[in-house]
């Protein structure tokens, strides 16, 4: 068991910056074993927060970047045709339940809807997995916890979770930190220095007021890091924008130009 679970523990503790009381609610919501749901814009931190919390808890963390060709098997698990004949593989989620993980399925709502229905036995006081084509009923280990997190911006018809899944979970709301702290985070994960940390997060914050007016998403926390990080290496700060912030986000050349002089204000 030690040599499967092994290599899912984070053995350095990730760089998180509380915003709020997120670490103490999650912290609880572990202490009873409650499911949690994560929501937030993309690049605002969830991952990174699960990451951080898994290791402050002492517990690996199986990830799951959800998609929506990931069927029922991908996550429970299938038999294998191998030389010595079949085979039962299991899934990360049945890892995850059988061996105590903390299971993290990111970006829930790209997976189908008749896939995502696997994980309500196991969010509910029944806390068990039932593996149909092994006739295997995995009983959770005590120290097994489900996490999901979505988007609420991508939110449709055609892609939300059933009420029936949203109301087995905990939630936690997450957004882009308050400017002073987006500052912190950047020049700390980028090693540049303040005035430019500022100068990035203002940038963002100009790009963040454009959503809905010509932007699907704003610029956030973790491409601000990438700017960072490219400036930290030698590149133009204007330049350096430009590759991690404006081009990734938009192909309107009227939005790119305003993105752009944005850039050309603050650099």
């Amino acid at each position: 068991m030690n040599d499967i679970i092994s290599q899912y523990r984070i053995s350095t503790q990730p760089y998180y910056r509380p915003v709020a009381d997120e670490v103490e609610l999650f912290q609880a919501a572990y202490t009873v074993r409650m499911p949690m749901m994560l929501k937030g814009p993309t690049g605002c931190g969830k991952t990174r927060f699960v990451e951080y919390m898994a290791h402050t808890l002492g517990k690996a963390l199986i990830t799951v970047a959800c998609n929506e060709d990931m069927t029922a098997s991908d996550l429970v698990g299938r038999y294998l045709l191998d030389a010595q004949g079949t085979r039962w593989q299991d899934g990360p989620l049945a890892i995850a339940a059988r061996h105590g993980a903390i299971c993290y399925l990111d970006e829930v709502v790209e997976a189908r809807q008749d896939t995502t229905v696997v994980i309500h036995p196991l969010t509910d006081n029944r806390r068990v997995l039932p593996l149909e084509k092994k006739g295997e009923l995995v009983k959770a280990h005590p120290d097994f916890q489900l996490v999901i997190s979505y988007n609420p911006g991508y939110q449709s018809l055609m892609k939300d979770l059933k009420q029936s899944t949203k109301q087995r979970f905990g939630a936690l709301d997450f957004n882009y930190p308050e400017h002073d702290v987006e500052v912190e985070i950047v020049a700390h994960e980028t090693g540049v220095a303040r005035e430019v940390a500022d100068k990035l997060v203002s940038i963002a914050e100009r790009a963040r007021n454009l959503k809905g007016h010509g932007l699907d998403e704003g610029i956030s926390t973790r491409m601000l890091i990438y700017a960072g990080s490219l400036i930290a290496t030698g590149v133009n700060p204007e330049n350096a924008c430009r590759v991690a912030l404006v081009r990734p986000i938009t192909d309107d050349p009227d939005m790119r130009d305003a993105l752009d002089a944005a850039v050309t204000t603050f650099f």
